[in-house]
């Protein structure tokens, strides 16, 4: 969940004193992913990984009863410094059981329920019962089969069909011949998608429940557009060092002091390793004190040319580069 700051008072708003809120600086959203991903779809490392975030962020919410009411791709954001997505905009957040906000979720992720009881809210008639922490579950679900499609399906799910029969619908996504992604075995990707848009919300897994879906035991490792669009503190460096420099211990020497040389410019550098051998060979690791370096770093060194040679940067989880646990391939 996004970190709050601190609140302030504006008063030279142009319409009097107004509220602010003073949250921490997050990166790219999953809207903007599924932009990248060119209806190809996101991997199932991406994915996984959102999936995973965004459901421990619900437990958490609703263990302590509070709905977020507005999930979607917009308001999922990339923690550079935490490696994680976090959850943004509580705008219609409310308590379970004390809803004071009436129109609640955005079109295409919004849950049947919520649907009902806003159409009543416009008419001006109470709804029989009350949306729960279950509407959350709905957007998630929606999301992450737009992440595995690459696909917007406000359409979809707003059609007869959909209504008619869902699942339906979602096993035609899993065994599209025009998604990447159906290559790989992801059946419980399918089922835990499934398990999030039963229609009765009393059906719906809860977000505890999802987290122990057989899908987030399976290991993945990202691909290298995932590293390139997901910043960390952790620079890798790619088609910099030959074999024969790897060799030659001089050689090895005067190339690592000037890697360093050129990547103190752009910050701190807490650490830097150049493995020798597999895996990882003759790729550079570079971790700065933050991802603002790094972000600065990957910028000005892709394309850069080192001992004649295009060096292609991305950037690396500092969680495995901890643990000493280099991918040997990411294409």
């Amino acid at each position: 969940v996004v970190t709050l700051y601190g609140v302030f008072t504006n008063h030279y708003s142009a319409n009097g004193p107004s509220r602010c809120l003073l949250l921490e600086l997050l990166d790219i959203s999953v809207s903007e992913l599924l932009l990248h991903s060119s209806n190809q779809g996101c991997s199932m490392w991406m994915i996984q990984h959102c999936a995973r975030d965004v459901l421990e962020a619900l437990a958490f919410l609703h263990h302590k009863g509070y709905v977020h009411a507005d999930l979607k791709p917009r308001n999922i954001l990339w923690s550079a410094e935490e490696e994680c997505f976090k959850l943004i905009d509580f705008g219609l957040s409310f308590k379970e059981g004390n809803q004071d906000v009436k129109y609640i979720q955005t079109d295409g992720y919004r849950a049947p329920e919520a649907e009902l009881q806003n159409c009543l809210a416009q008419a001006g008639l109470q709804s029989e019962t009350e949306c729960t922490s279950a509407v959350d579950l709905w957007s998630l679900g929606i999301v992450l089969l737009e992440m595995f499609s690459g696909m917007k399906l406000k359409h979809t799910v707003q059609s007869q069909e959909w209504k008619a029969n869902s699942s339906a619908i979602i096993d035609r996504i899993f065994a599209s011949e025009g998604v990447v992604n159906s290559a790989i075995p992801a059946y419980h990707l399918r089922d835990l998608i499934k398990s999030m848009l039963h229609c009765d919300q009393g059906k719906r897994a809860s977000a505890e429940k999802a987290l122990c879906s057989p899908f987030f035991s399976i290991p993945f490792a990202p691909h290298i557009e995932d590293l390139v669009m997901l910043p960390t503190p952790v620079l890798r460096l790619l088609n910099v060092l030959s074999d024969a420099s790897l060799q030659c211990e001089e050689e090895y020497e005067d190339i690592l002091e000037d890697i360093r040389e050129e990547c103190q410019k752009y910050g701190p550098v807490v650490s830097l390793l150049i493995p020798k051998e597999n895996p990882g060979k003759g790729q550079v690791f570079v971790e700065y004190a933050n991802a603002g370096d790094s972000k600065a770093a990957q910028k000005m060194l892709t394309g850069k040319i080192f001992d004649g040679k295009f060096v292609v940067a991305t950037f690396y989880p500092l969680s495995a580069y901890k643990r000493g646990y280099l991918y040997q391939n990411l294409l």
